[in-house]
């Protein structure tokens, strides 16, 4: 049957009529509501099948670790947008979210696709296959060292040990870190990013959902940091803070 109905565009996530209201096929009010946590709910709309008590484990483990990470650009952002419009928190929030980027609000979804490349594949092989292709173009290998934990990253161990060691993300982010550290001719761990990665791969997340779930997290801490502008204000120091430290020059 042919007709305007027929190419239609549809989505299994959500439908309603008057008295109800349907997330993937489960009733909002009966179903959902009061049994399923935050992370479950967004397990079960965001990948439309039934989350494993695992998986919801997990994902809330990814998410309190990186719900904050200090007074980084995104949250000057955050708080520097909130200090001009007071009334918008919701602009304020959108601020900071639009910077976070690779640079501090970590690269997991980067790492994802590294981890990509590696499962299922020889890994030895292919690793330094990898490493040398990074290293030939002097481009940094996302999930290796940090500017602060130089030693270790003390978050790594404690992600790691809710995967099994067998874990296919895991062997492969291993295999990388020894790639990694040959080629340099001294040790490289890995850093929280990476290990994120692993935890969101064990999930089952692919990897274009990985960036999805890093701002799920920075929303929450950048509402957190806003809540505290609104009682003990930061906002207008950063901004003379800013005035202070660079000054005019002309070209």
């Amino acid at each position: 049957m042919t007709g305007a109905n027929s190419s239609k565009s549809t989505t299994g996530i959500c439908g309603f009529d008057a008295d109800t209201i349907l997330l993937r096929e489960k009733n909002l009010v009966d179903d959902v509501i009061g049994q399923y946590t935050f992370g479950g709910a967004f397990l079960l709309q965001a990948l439309g099948k039934e989350p494993t008590a695992i998986q919801v484990e997990l994902l809330d483990v990814v998410l309190v670790t990186i719900m904050e990470h200090g007074m980084v650009p995104s949250v000057v952002a955050s708080r520097l947008t909130l200090h001009g419009a007071p009334e918008s928190l919701q602009g304020a929030v959108a601020a900071g979210l639009l910077g976070v980027g690779d640079r501090y609000a970590g690269t997991a979804a980067q790492c994802g696709e590294v981890l990509a490349r590696l499962i299922d594949a020889e890994l030895p092989v292919v690793a330094g296959d990898l490493v040398a292709d990074y290293r030939s173009t002097k481009t940094p290998v996302p999930g290796f060292g940090h500017p602060i934990h130089t030693g270790r990253d003390p978050r790594v161990e404690k992600l790691l040990s809710y995967v099994p060691a067998n874990c296919a993300a895991l062997q492969a982010a291993r295999a990388m870190e020894g790639a990694l550290s040959e080629s340099l001719g001294r040790p490289l761990v890995m850093n929280v990013s990476m290990a994120l990665a692993v935890l969101m791969f064990e999930i089952g997340l692919p990897v274009s959902a990985m960036r999805g779930v890093v701002l799920i997290s920075r929303c929450a801490g950048l509402v957190g940091h806003l809540l505290e502008e609104i009682e003990n204000p930061a906002g207008n120091a950063l901004w003379r803070g800013a005035e202070a430290a660079v000054s005019y020059k002309p070209d």
